[in-house]
């Protein structure tokens, strides 16, 4: 069985064949999917899909660093209300982004400090989004870890060096679409970093795993990303779903008795 631990199947791409996407999911083991959140648009997009499988989709409660404007204190007080009065199983998707715009680089910042003391003070895993900012945004989690700090680094795509940090931190790193190009160069990296540390995430509809590269992305994908890295350790299938799923489970606080 495996875990999608991060894809947002909640937006307009899905709106016409949702019910398939979950059945292809279903059928190729992937037991849940964990749904971050973008901005103030998405909240109730989130919570819909959430209450319509609520075995299945497991919502997530933050800002994305793209959505980080000159507002974003207001946006942060609906979100903190939200994660009051729903219940959320992840402070996400966060972080920092550098590679589109940098024009609200410190906003983002302050945004990303406030959602790691959300993170802490409600003893919640955090989903990091570091585009282009993987060393600021590491950084950035060691100055606040103090032992209750646990999350993802979503779409992982550092070096061994990074990836020993986040380890040293406590933190998983999702494996997504990207580790299946070609050109990625994650092979070099991900055959020195032990699976305990690794969970498995799609970013539907985003970053589709070859043969599908190019078209949109579902969570069904998920055992393409599995086989790859498979490949890459040199280890059994198998081994990968158990694991992979075992570490999601641990950092979103799931047990199976909670099916």
């Amino acid at each position: 069985m495996y875990v999608d631990t991060h894809a947002h199947i909640y937006l307009n791409q899905f709106a016409d064949d949702i019910k398939a996407v979950i059945d292809r999911s279903l059928v190729n083991k992937v037991q849940r999917i964990y749904l971050p959140n973008i901005d103030c648009k998405s909240i109730e997009d989130v919570k819909r899909l959430q209450d319509q499988y609520p075995d299945f989709c497991f919502a997530q409660m933050g800002l994305h660093p793209c959505s980080v404007k000159e507002e974003f204190k207001k946006d942060l007080i609906r979100m903190e209300s939200e994660l009051r009065d729903h219940t959320y199983y992840a402070i996400g998707e966060t972080g920092i982004d550098l590679y589109w715009d940098k024009t609200f680089v410190d906003q983002q910042i302050e945004a990303f400090n406030i959602q790691i003391k959300w993170s802490k003070s409600m003893k919640l895993p955090i989903v990091i989004h570091s585009r282009d900012s993987l060393d600021l945004t590491i950084k950035l989690i060691s100055e606040a870890q103090n032992g209750d700090l646990t999350g993802i680094f979503h779409c992982f795509n550092g070096t061994v060096n990074q990836a020993k940090q986040i380890m040293d931190l406590g933190l998983y790193m999702g494996l997504g679409g990207v580790i299946t190009f070609k050109n990625a160069g994650m092979d070099l990296v991900l055959d020195q970093v032990p699976l305990d540390y690794l969970v498995l995430e799609t970013d539907s509809p985003y970053l589709s795993p070859v043969p599908f590269r190019g078209k949109r992305n579902e969570s069904s994908y998920i055992p393409h990303i599995a086989e790859r890295l498979a490949q890459i350790q040199e280890i059994d299938l198998a081994s990968i779903a158990k694991q992979t799923t075992i570490n999601a489970n641990k950092v979103y606080q799931y047990t199976p008795e909670q099916s």
